[in-house]
């Protein structure tokens, strides 16, 4: 197996596992996101979205009070937060899905977005990654992330390479031209938020 498929095996078996059981029983939806949500949707009209990383709708739950559930999809490699989900919006699209190899087809969903996900990726599959959000988009693509001007790796619980601060709009820009770049922003958590920024791109319209 090549080493930058190891590595990202490494992680999803980690968030999968009972490490990432206890990450869903941490992080309980949080009712000052929907604001966040209710003006982004009221903007762009969504007819459908996907999250890639969805765990158990932290962003779904609020998501699904502004546009029909049937026409919410997310996906996870976690199990338990799959079924916590499932519970609470028992019409959503919750599926098993590595994020690097997404069970759709190319521009199927108006807005795909990561939320505290590409944060999680190796170098070795973050490009990628990346790429199945922008290919699975045909409008708009989200993505909410610890920001850093450079690289930076954090030890987290203990684990090594398991989360990474980067400038992913800068990447997303340099790595896939057919974006533009609309607004950007910080979400604190008296948003509700871990402290985020967001970039909200735009697809450029293929002649």
């Amino acid at each position: 197996m090549r080493a930058g498929l190891k590595e990202a095996s490494r992680l999803e078996s980690l968030w999968s596992g009972k490490f990432g059981d206890a990450y869903t029983l941490r992080n309980q939806p949080n009712s000052r996101r929907s604001i966040f949500w209710k003006k982004i949707l009221s903007e762009i009209k969504p007819k459908n979205i996907l999250e890639v990383g969805c765990n158990q709708g932290g962003n779904l739950r609020w998501i699904a009070r502004n546009m029909p559930v049937k026409n919410i999809y997310g996906v996870d490699i976690n199990e338990s937060a799959l079924g916590v989900l499932k519970k609470a919006l028992p019409s959503v699209n919750a599926l098993w899905s590595e994020a690097r190899e997404l069970p759709f087809r190319d521009d199927y969903f108006e807005i795909v977005f990561t939320a505290g996900v590409l944060i999680h990726q190796p170098a070795s599959s973050l490009r990628r990654v990346m790429g199945e959000v922008v290919r699975c988009s045909r409008r708009k693509v989200l993505c909410l992330e610890y920001f850093s001007k450079k690289n930076e790796e954090i030890l987290y619980r203990g684990h090594r390479g398991a989360l990474f601060k980067r400038d992913y709009g800068k990447l997303y820009l340099q790595w896939f031209p057919g974006l533009c770049l609309q607004k950007t922003g910080f979400l604190g958590k008296d948003q509700g938020w871990d402290d985020v920024t967001f970039w909200l791109f735009e697809k450029k319209r293929k002649v």
